[in-house]
């Protein structure tokens, strides 16, 4: 399936290490290589790359890997493509405006069926399953909240509210952000850590790379790192759980909760109802 990179940081913080280990799953250390998109949030507003070309081989790639952009939030993608054709409507994180803010979004996996009633207030450009659950999940929030903006934990309530609601339909894993926090939520695979003072090195596990953070950090700095899979052979990833929803702020996990997924439990009681799709294997 596609494979998911979020970055939450206390302070301003570029993501070129990280995302130059991630970048070579789109056709080197792995075949994700139907598209790629990154988004580096600058408070209320956000600075938005995608390209459906592979993140190998795409020239903007090429610049996200070399050039230092700094950010609190970051959210980055590269797609194995299990819905809609490989096109750049269809590339990952898909962003849209809320309470006067860009909310940027990408999941991995793979949703059956899932064709929610959505207003007019937001609407699919794309034909993936995955943008229509960006669509849905942003209705939910304003059938809600109407157009006063909550805070950040009645935000995370909803979430943990809807996301099992959609995760009924298939594996849902994605990174959420509105340019405040980073929200993340499980369905099969996701990973995370904390980098803090006193800093580390760390070892990229898909290229030859090595960086001493303690060389370039500063004690204020702190990092939350989100990924598919691990990116660095010599630190503690956590696993998420099933169901489990992250809600990151500052460089660190503020808020967890694990929902419970009837999906998965009817699976657990009878095997023989898993659904194998695509995004699977």
């Amino acid at each position: 399936m596609c494979q998911l990179l979020g970055m939450n940081c206390a302070t301003p913080t570029d993501i070129t290490f990280s995302f130059r280990g991630f970048s070579q799953r789109a056709g080197i250390t792995s075949d994700h290589s139907d598209g790629f998109g990154i988004a580096f949030f600058e408070d209320k507003a956000c600075r938005l790359f995608v390209d459906n070309q592979s993140a190998v081989e795409s020239p903007i790639a090429e610049f996200v890997r070399n050039y230092p952009i700094k950010s609190r939030n970051v959210i980055a993608h590269i797609r194995k493509a299990t819905q809609g054709k490989i096109t750049l409507e269809n590339s990952h994180p898909f962003s849209r405006e809320l309470w006067g803010r860009q909310w940027i979004f990408a999941h991995n996996g793979d949703l059956h069926q899932f064709h929610p009633s959505l207003s007019a207030r937001f609407t699919p450009v794309g034909n993936t399953d995955s943008e229509w659950a960006f669509c849905y999940l942003l209705d939910q929030l304003v059938e809600r909240f109407g157009y006063i903006e909550p805070d950040l934990e009645q935000i995370f309530n909803t979430l943990a509210e809807i996301s099992p609601q959609i995760a009924e339909y298939g594996t849902l894993n994605f990174c959420l952000s509105n340019g405040q926090a980073l929200f993340s939520f499980n369905t099969t695979k996701l990973h995370w850590l904390v980098r803090e003072y006193p800093f580390q090195p760390a070892q990229l596990i898909d290229i030859d790379v090595e960086v001493d953070f303690s060389e370039v950090t500063t004690p204020e700095d702190r990092v939350a790192v989100i990924t598919t899979e691990p990116l660095t052979h010599n630190e503690h990833w956590h696993s998420f759980l099933p169901g489990e929803l992250i809600l990151f702020k500052d460089g660190k996990p503020v808020q967890r909760t694990v929902t419970k997924i009837e999906r998965l439990l009817r699976e657990q009681q009878d095997p023989s109802l898993k659904r194998i799709t695509k995004a699977d294997h």
